[in-house]
């Protein structure tokens, strides 16, 4: 199969804000567009990237052993940690919030955890292994990480309802600033990750 030439074989530079395309022996220190610093590669994108990785799943862990949750009825009150709170909701036959909350709270965040970490090593190492499914993990952590705060909003929604019981209350608790300090370093994460570094894998080989 014909091998497609890389950007930087053609002599050209993307700007990584606006994908503006100039020509790497002619362009200047920003975008001519919008005015941002051009880079051939994001620089230190696989530490940044490990590093906010790595403060996500500190993070996880407090995440999900500190109560998301205080729920009051008749006077009696009681904590919920992420996956108890998944089990309340299917046990009280509100499968689908306990479906979504899963969902948003365990499979997600695991899933990212799984593919950035794929993608760090897979990147340090210079891997020509699956390039092209692994740039398409890298759209699909993308994709799924503008619905990583489907839990906290869960949570949101769920206070409200209950607050117009007049015998019954829930309030959030700090587990799910955890959560959403979480999704906001994996989202981080992503962001930093220069997916062209999939790609550069031709000098190393020499």
């Amino acid at each position: 199969m014909k091998q497609i030439p890389r950007a930087d074989e053609l002599g050209l530079l993307a700007c990584h804000a606006c994908s503006l395309v100039v020509e790497r022996a002619t362009a200047p220190m920003h975008c001519p567009r919008c005015h941002t610093r051009l880079h051939g590669r994001r620089p230190a994108s696989v530490q940044r990237s490990a590093a906010f990785l790595l403060a996500a799943l500190v993070l996880y862990i407090p995440a999900n052993l500190l109560p998301v949750m205080f729920t009051s009825r008749l006077g009696s009150g009681e904590a919920s940690t992420i996956l108890t709170g998944v089990i309340e909701f299917w046990h009280a036959g509100a499968w689908d919030i306990a479906l979504i909350i899963f969902t948003a709270s365990v499979a997600v965040p695991c899933s990212k955890f799984l593919v950035l970490g794929l993608l760090l090593v897979s990147a340090g190492t210079h891997s020509r292994w699956a390039q092209v499914e692994r740039a398409r993990l890298y759209r699909f952590v993308e994709l799924i990480g503008y619905w990583s705060m489907l839990d906290v909003l869960v949570v949101a929604i769920v206070a409200a309802l209950v607050q117009f019981h007049a015998l019954s209350y829930v309030e959030p608790r700090v587990g799910i600033l955890f959560f959403g300090m979480v999704v906001i370093f994996t989202m981080l994460s992503a962001m930093s990750f220069d997916p062209r570094l999939i790609w550069d894998t031709q000098d190393h080989d020499k």
